[in-house]
């Protein structure tokens, strides 16, 4: 069975891929690392960042949950700053 899973890129890595949002097909309970995978590998520019925050349904995500269809995936860059 097949799922469809969206991915959404901010700020660098929407830059990197060339981005805003894309779906993609993938098996159903696919891990989220694969997803991650999948989306380096068809984006060069991801592959150059070692560090960013991933999302998934609006949760911080460890990489190892599992998706399902209609999963929401956030791409986020690292961002530094603060009150001075």
């Amino acid at each position: 069975m097949s799922i469809r899973v969206k991915v959404l890129y901010f700020g660098q890595t929407r830059d990197a891929s060339g981005v805003r949002e894309e779906d993609f097909s993938l098996p159903d309970r696919t891990p989220l690392r694969t997803l991650l995978e999948r989306a380096r590998s068809s984006h060069a520019g991801l592959e150059r960042m070692k560090s960013m925050q991933i999302a998934l349904n609006e949760d911080i995500a460890k990489g190892d949950e599992r998706l399902k269809d209609g999963d929401v995936v956030a791409l986020i860059p690292p961002v530094a700053g603060g009150w001075g």
